[in-house]
């Protein structure tokens, strides 16, 4: 097996995992597992913000600016969903 074909094998593994972890998780889970997955976003951001600032190559630059991007966007779309979700939780007042 090459290195493109192991690599392929793993994405596809990982897709089917991910997916069949996703179903089974009950609804109550779901909040603190999404604040979870927020934090990971956040290291991506990190990860991403080192990559668009090395300079060594434009590819990579763009790449890490997209990164950025895309992270971001999972990031405050998370928390925003997150505190709605949370705001279920509270007591009605008056």
């Amino acid at each position: 097996m090459s290195g493109a074909e192991y690599l392929l094998f793993i994405l596809m593994l990982s897709i089917f995992l991910g997916f069949e972890l996703i179903n089974k998780v009950p609804a109550t889970l779901h909040t603190p597992l999404m604040s979870g997955a927020n934090a990971v976003s956040g290291i991506t951001v990190v990860g991403a913000i080192s990559l668009a600032g090395t300079g060594s190559e434009t590819m990579a630059m763009w790449l890490g600016v997209g990164a950025v991007t895309l992270a971001s966007i999972n990031v405050v779309g998370g928390y925003l969903v997150t505190d709605r979700m949370l705001g279920f939780f509270k007591k009605k007042e008056g």
